[in-house]
């Protein structure tokens, strides 16, 4: 009904400009023949006609754009929908499949990149349990599981294949060098068991949240750019770990943080806030710079720091939530 009426309206503007046009032209200039007057007329009422002619066009077009979009969400959706359920598929690889479907979601349609995040971070914080870090969790990859001793089940191994691939995932999805997004991305690792962890170089912007996580092998966690909190409380590190040249502006949580090997602080920087476990690791490698204006929560004695952060008289230690 809208169409007919906007149609009509045309047609009576059309006919009415076509009126008004002859009649003006033959007041101005009685002298001109009427038929030269008629026609430059009807041209005028044409062009009305072909104006909304070309409006109605661009309507169907925005309308049709509209209509594929809205296809292309759909299938997007069931397309992520679908690659959610096959990760809790028997075999491994339909769930590394699946892990590669939705990394490629995130390249085609980035609004999916934190929810992606977010369920490969889900997926690392399952239940994990795998002889080779019980054996020698300061790098698994030197365990040997000799005859009479303790053999890793083929489906053990299989699930350390689809963990490194999350892991692996979860660190290529994130922004590194010249990549130019700036979205604050948080990653929610909480109780996870992680093996040769590595973020190295890389903006995560949001939260970085690992509370009471178990880090085997060699953590890389240097040259990162955190503008909020990275959160280590109750965590474990069995490997070496490095924060060397690392950015943590919005602040660090160490406490109650176990690191049993070697950790590199070398050119490092925090800010906000720094909670430091009481026992600081046998091995500590460069020093940590604080920022001015950091909060000390609780006594930093026995850690290499420099900078113009000064830890205040009568510390309280507490956790940051922020």
């Amino acid at each position: 009904m809208r169409g007919r009426g906007l149609l009509v309206a045309s047609v009576l503007a059309a006919v009415l400009v076509t009126v008004t046009t002859t009649a003006v032209l033959l007041l101005v200039d009685p002298r001109q023949p009427k038929a030269e007057a008629i026609k430059t007329g009807g041209l005028a009422g044409g062009a009305v006609v072909a104006l909304y002619a070309l409006w109605l066009n661009d309507r169907r077009r925005r309308t049709e754009e509209a209509r594929h979009q809205l296809e292309i969400e759909k299938v997007t959706d069931e397309k992520f929908a679908r690659a959610v359920e096959l990760l809790g598929h028997e075999a491994d690889q339909v769930r590394v499949g699946a892990m590669y479907v939705l990394a490629e979601l995130t390249r085609t349609t980035p609004r999916y990149k934190q929810t992606v995040l977010n369920v490969l971070c889900a997926y690392l914080r399952r239940p994990f349990e795998h002889a080779a870090v019980d054996q020698k969790p300061e790098d698994p990859d030197l365990a040997f599981f000799e005859e009479g001793r303790r053999v890793v089940s083929p489906e053990d191994d299989r699930e350390m294949t689809v963990r490194m691939t999350a892991q692996r995932l979860i660190t290529d999805m994130l922004p590194w060098g010249a990549d130019p997004d700036e979205t604050r991305y948080h990653l929610d690792l909480t109780g996870a068991r992680l093996v040769h962890f590595s973020l190295q170089g890389r903006r995560l912007g949001g939260r970085l949240i690992a509370r009471r996580a178990d880090f085997y092998g060699i953590t890389k966690l240097g040259g990162m750019e955190l503008h909020k909190p990275a959160l280590f409380s109750g965590a474990t590190f069995h490997g070496r770990v490095t924060i060397q040249d690392g950015l943590f502006e919005g602040g660090i949580s160490f406490e109650d943080t176990a690191f049993e090997r070697e950790l590199n602080l070398t050119g490092a920087r925090v800010g906000t806030f720094l909670h430091l476990t009481r026992r600081p690791p046998e091995v500590l490698v460069g020093t940590l710079e604080v920022l001015e204006g950091t909060a000390y929560r609780n006594d930093p004695t026995g850690w290499p720091l420099t900078g113009d952060g000064q830890p205040p008289a009568g510390l309280q230690g507490h956790v940051e939530q922020d």
